[in-house]
């Protein structure tokens, strides 16, 4: 198009658009977001400081590009999730109990309200299984591997002994109703502004009688906090850390940011 072309282009699409948002075409109930922080043992945040170094060294040896930034805060992510990945094909080691030890409250405290767990990793979605069924708690699943999608849902749905359900986000954030809870902990987040606001609709929709709840799991000063920032604020993340890096700065350390700011750590 033209340049001299858009503002006429502009006032004839708007003669004929009309926008109408969720807030103004259903009566549901209020949100609350709701930010627990969390604090890495000791050993998983050294293990967590080390990797951040290892990937600015990285970094700085190769191309910066989003891809290879974005490779990298994958394996941060996935560390404060308590998982480290290695080169090979083998089995991510388990570092941190830290979020699971808090899901684990969080179940406890809710009184046998059925509950949304939305994870990002599979190795995390594993480990919440395992607690689930040492505590005997039912539970109705969605992730890559799911088949039986519509059965898991209407068994969360409407079988009153299913307490919790456990969606990856990048698969059960789209098409299904999930209006039989009203409290959503993201246990870990991917990167897509889509993804994030499509799962927070699954429970808040047509068909909710309740407030509803979103709990975001946040290990203290690391990639969680900027990626929940980014997803707050509608922020491209990975052009903000590339340009962070071209800068000659560590995208990944959130120490910087914070003794910018004044903050105390």
């Amino acid at each position: 198009m033209k340049q001299s072309m858009e503002t006429e282009f502009t006032k004839r699409l708007h003669s004929i658009a009309f926008c109408a948002t969720k807030a103004e075409c259903l009566d549901l109930p209020d949100t609350t977001d709701v930010i627990q922080r969390i604090d890495l043992e000791p050993a998983a945040l050294h293990a967590y400081r080390q990797l951040v170094k290892e990937s600015y060294t990285e970094l700085q040896d190769g191309a910066v590009t989003v891809t290879n930034v974005l490779t990298r805060l994958l394996r941060l992510s996935q560390l404060t999730g308590g998982f480290l990945g290695s080169d090979d094909d083998s089995r991510p080691e388990q570092v941190s109990a830290a979020k699971l030890d808090v899901m684990e409250e969080i179940l406890e405290s809710t009184d046998g309200q059925k509950l949304v767990i939305i994870v990002r990793f599979i190795p995390e979605i594993q480990a919440i299984e395992q607690m689930l069924t040492r505590k005997g708690i039912r539970y109705a699943i969605i992730h890559g591997g799911v088949t039986d999608r519509a059965a898991q849902v209407i068994s969360f749905q409407t079988d009153p002994t299913v307490q919790v359900f456990i969606g990856q986000i990048a698969t059960a954030g789209l098409g299904i109703t999930l209006t039989a809870a009203s409290t959503m902990v993201f246990y870990s987040l991917d990167y897509s502004m889509s993804n994030y606001e499509q799962t927070k609709a699954r429970i808040h929709r047509v068909g909710q009688r309740h407030p509803c709840t979103y709990i975001h799991l946040v290990t203290r000063v690391t990639v969680d906090e900027q990626v929940l920032k980014a997803l707050k604020d509608k922020a491209d993340l990975a052009k903000t850390l590339v340009a962070d890096c071209r800068a000659g700065r560590n995208p990944f350390d959130p120490y910087r940011r914070m003794y910018a700011a004044g903050n105390d750590v």
